[in-house]
């Protein structure tokens, strides 16, 4: 009255403990398997033993040697791939067997021996809440998102999981038992496969990501697995980031809502904006041939001719970048140039080309908009295949605001093109020509894309007493700028200084004394400059900047929808339609609502800008600096210090970086009560002007035409020695590689190029932003309003972040506070609820305790290795440790860990007490040497 239900092979093993198990043995040799099946039910005989029970033996895999183990008296964990392959319930028949009812009756129904079945393969694997990455860990709280496979093939025996759930450190931390089952092993390792996959499960760890390595190993899928597998496989430790991207999103959506978006100075919503009319397109029809489809087939130099050669005015527009720039303060975000994309590139091939990145851009993507300028880059590319693109490059200074190594320069340029850039405008703050070199070669000989070459226009070439910048300086530099190799010249008039009479002797001369196209770029900031566009129109130029209708004006760019209407049927009609412009002016007239708390522009242009010379991009910037210092009334002020201080540095070029370095003394001297004229009277030493300022007057960005007024270096430098020499050439080559591999180790991962150009551009910057990505994921496909001002109970977006894959988000409600200022912000995700918790910042007590994180790799830091709560102070403050001396025990799910000192040295602080509940990477205790 004995029968066995074959075998069970638990050979996968972490210290003794079954991970995973199989029923029936992939690789058993079948003489094995029988004798092994007899000889439990002689056990079994022999004690006369009655009920279910499970007797274990240990194989000799290399000489099928086997060996008794034990007999347990009752049935195991695992049982379920039993019952799967067999078809008996085990539970239920031990029960009825306790009740004395027979093996074989009616009632519990086994088959004999010779008929129990053993159909397919079942696996399973036990779903924990144990950190694989940190030795197995036990983690707990919160179940905040709890989704489970499900399917055919797939059996799940549940136990405490559950969304909301709080899983404690004093129970078993299995969640469920995950059992997958086929005709065949691999089937049953596919079910496996897809099952771990598609759980969910957000708020505390699992040791899923272990269990898919497990299945994936090949000495496990051969059937091969011994119990030394996991000892001798520390790839199976390998473990890819979790991405839990709707859980970051949430998180961040939960923190704007409550806290606010500090970049977006503290505006509200006082009521939904409508989402912008996106003008309807066919994006199924064949695109019609642009400039960059020309550029293509012609090469970089046939492009130059073809420029040449055409009659009507080429228009680049200057919307997704340069207009923004200026009225907005750079802060367009990409889902919004995104939007309209495909419309673009539908209705508008005649382009000549879309300004959409470089400048300021490079840096606000990262620090202001948490967005990868590459991505945006790579992705406008993709939707916009027709018409080139078109970047403002610094020279020396790269898309940064120092100069940089001449192979940064070269790689920089190399990376960019070959994500997609297929113009590059080259200019350098100060017309210092020696800066741009570099760059050009490296657009010229490394890439396939257009080097233009732009001297940046200031003074006026009609004013006679104005002679420093002349009508000979512009052509002398433009000639120079030829002969360096420029497939094309820009005149770069970056505060709209160019009125139309100088235009037009400006654009006339050039065009009989150089042979390349020449490119005008203007600023509307006087309120004439459309006048200035067409007057170049009329002497020759070949193309232009401008701005749709809606982002036109103003710091931003002449009209573009104007300037097209007002060629129409003429010579030099740029042959655009204008319904197409009006309806995406339209759109951007919406999308700008949504920038509200950035568009601090002026309403209309001023005659002032003769003045101050402030370059479009620049002047709102000073404007909010001021208004930020409490020096916003004293406007009038500081825009006539400005206009001093360029006379005090020698009348310069002012365009980024030296226009800022123009500003930053300017409120310098404004906040310090110093007259620009008294500079050089100031004792050299007594005042330490900005860094900017010394910098710039040393020669760290080349030198002005005429050099620097000696008595204002010697008051700013003092003792210390200027140069004038190329900054490049000051400045080392810096091995890419090396810094490559030292990134890669700071972000735990391997650094492509995008990072590498990020982080050298913008250290600082680009380590915060990889930060923010850690924390909260990618947010540019948030919408706007959410981004910056988060949701409103009862809104419902939908956000993509990948293809066909769409979170439909709901904000339910919203709690009260309690006594720390914690809310818990209620959501509806994909019609499922998810809850997430934020602290209040507006109501969180001052005394609330916020626990430093520490580093795990600095040896004068003790660091809480995982959650857990502090059950032992084992060195106070004073003590002399050495390494390997514990100073705190953590206690977690009954498992104790001694965190030792790392290296010797004197304890300084104790930052946790016995009691205290810790999480993984807060700072415990601090040392000294």
């Amino acid at each position: 009255n004995i029968v066995h239900l074959h075998e069970r092979d638990c050979s996968v093993q972490r210290r003794h403990q079954k991970v995973i198990e199989i029923a029936p043995s992939v690789d058993l040799d079948e003489a094995v398997r029988h004798e092994l099946c007899k000889a439990a039910v002689q056990v079994a005989g022999e004690v006369k033993y009655n009920n279910a029970g499970t007797v274990e033996f240990l194989l000799d895999g290399d000489t099928n040697e086997w060996f008794f183990i034990e007999m347990n008296p009752r049935i195991q964990v695992e049982h379920t791939v039993t019952e799967i392959i067999t078809g008996v319930d085990l539970v239920r028949s031990q029960i009825l067997v306790a009740q004395g009812h027979d093996l074989f009756g009616e009632v519990i129904d086994i088959p004999i021996q010779d008929e129990i079945p053993r159909n397919g393969y079942a696996v399973q694997a036990r779903i924990t809440t144990e950190d694989p990455a940190n030795n197995f860990s036990p983690d707990y709280g919160r179940i905040l998102n709890y989704r489970s496979a499900a399917g055919f093939g797939i059996r799940l025996d549940a136990g405490t999981g559950d969304a909301g759930s709080v899983i404690t450190p004093f129970y078993d931390s299995m969640l469920v038992k995950l059992t997958a089952f086929g005709p065949r092993f691999e089937i049953a390792l596919q079910r496996m496969d897809r099952a771990l996959r598609e759980f969910r499960i957000r708020g505390v760890k699992t040791n899923i990501p272990f269990i898919e390595n497990v299945i994936l190993n090949e000495t496990f899928r051969s059937g091969k697995a011994t119990t030394r597998l996991i000892d001798t496989n520390p790839d199976l430790f390998n473990f890819r980031p979790r991405r839990d991207r709707a859980t970051k999103l949430l998180n961040y959506l939960s923190d704007i809502t409550v806290n606010g978006n500090d970049t977006a100075k503290g505006y509200k919503l006082s009521a939904a904006l409508p989402t912008p009319r996106v003008p309807a397109c066919d994006v199924r029809a064949q695109m019609q041939p642009g400039s960059r489809n020309k550029l293509l087939e012609l090469g970089p130099d046939g492009f130059a001719r073809w420029i040449r050669d055409t009659k009507p005015l080429l228009i680049t527009d200057t919307t997704m970048r340069d207009a923004h720039q200026s009225l907005i303060a750079t802060r367009m975000r990409s889902v919004d140039m995104l939007n309209i994309a495909s419309y673009v590139a539908q209705k508008t091939p005649n382009l000549f080309s879309l300004e959409m990145w470089g400048g300021a851009t490079f840096d606000t993507t990262m620090r202001f908009l948490r967005e990868s300028p590459w991505d945006r880059l790579r992705e406008l590319r993709e939707r916009i295949p027709n018409i080139c693109f078109q970047m403002l490059f610094r020279g020396s200074n790269a898309v940064g605001y120092s100069n940089y190594p001449d192979n940064v320069v070269e790689g920089f340029i190399k990376h960019s093109a070959e994500s997609g850039m297929d113009i590059f405008r080259i200019f350098d703050s100060l017309n210092y020509l020696p800066n741009m070199q570099v760059a050009m070669e490296a657009v010229r000989e490394h890439t396939t894309s257009v080097c233009e070459a732009a001297v940046c226009y200031t003074g006026d070439i009609d004013d006679p007493k104005r002679d420093k910048y002349s009508l000979k300086y512009y052509i002398n530099k433009a000639k120079e700028l030829e002969k360096m190799g420029a497939h094309i010249l820009a005149i770069k008039d970056m505060a709209g200084l160019c009125r139309p009479s100088a235009a037009t002797k400006l654009f006339r001369a050039l065009r009989e004394e150089i042979g390349i196209p020449m490119h005008f770029h203007t600023h509307d900031s006087s309120g004439i400059n459309s006048a200035s566009v067409l007057a170049a129109s009329e002497s020759g130029v070949d193309i232009v900047d401008l701005a749709l209708a809606s982002m036109s004006g103003s710091t931003s760019q002449p009209n573009l929808n104007s300037v097209a209407a007002a060629l129409s049927g003429l010579e030099r009609d740029p042959g655009l339609d204008p319904n197409a412009l009006n309806a995406m002016s339209d759109y951007w007239e919406e999308v700008l609502e949504f920038y509200t708390p950035f568009n601090t522009a002026p309403r209309a242009g001023s005659a002032e800008v003769y003045i101050h010379e402030m370059p479009g991009g620049q002047f709102t910037n000073l404007k909010e600096q001021a208004s930020a210092m409490g020096l916003g009334h004293r406007w009038p002020e500081i825009a006539r210090t400005y206009a001093e201080v360029n006379q005090l540095f020698g009348d310069i070029i002012k365009v980024t970086p030296s226009s800022k370095v123009v500003g930053d003394m300017c409120m310098f001297l404004i906040t310090r009560g110093i007259k620009p004229e008294a500079v050089t009277s100031i004792e050299p030493g007594s005042i330490d002007f900005p860094e900017s300022v010394i910098d710039m007057l040393w020669g760290g960005l080349g030198q002005p035409d005429g050099g620097w007024p000696a008595d204002v270096q010697k008051a700013v430098l003092g003792d210390r020695e200027p140069t004038t020499k190329r900054p490049g050439d000051l400045a080392k080559p810096i091995n890419l590689e090396t810094t490559r591999a030292e990134l890669s180790t700071k972000l735990g991962r391997i650094a492509g190029d995008d990072d590498l150009y990020s982080h050298l551009m913008y250290p600082a910057v680009f380590a915060e932003f990889d930060e923010f990505i850690k924390t909260y994921g990618k947010v540019q496909g948030l919408p706007t309003t959410a981004f910056f001002y988060g949701l409103s109970v009862s809104e419902e977006i939908s956000v993509e972040i990948g293809p066909g894959k769409v979170l439909f988000i709901k904000l339910i409600g919203i709690s009260e506070a309690n006594a720390e200022g914690q809310r818990n912000i209620f959501y509806e995700l994909n019609g499922m609820p998810r809850e997430c918790a934020v602290i209040d910042q507006a109501l969180a007590p001052k005394d609330a305790v916020t626990r430093l994180k520490g580093d795990q790799n600095d040896p004068l830091q003790a660091v809480a290795p995982m959650p857990g709560m502090v059950s032992e102070v084992n060195a106070e403050v004073g003590a002399q440790v050495e390494e390997g001396d514990p100073i705190i025990t953590l206690e977690a799910m009954k498992m104790l860990t001694t965190i030792s000192a790392s290296s010797t040295g004197t304890v300084t602080e104790i930052l946790a007490q016995k009691g205290d509940a810790v999480e993984t990477d807060d700072l415990l205790a601090r040392l000294e040497q």
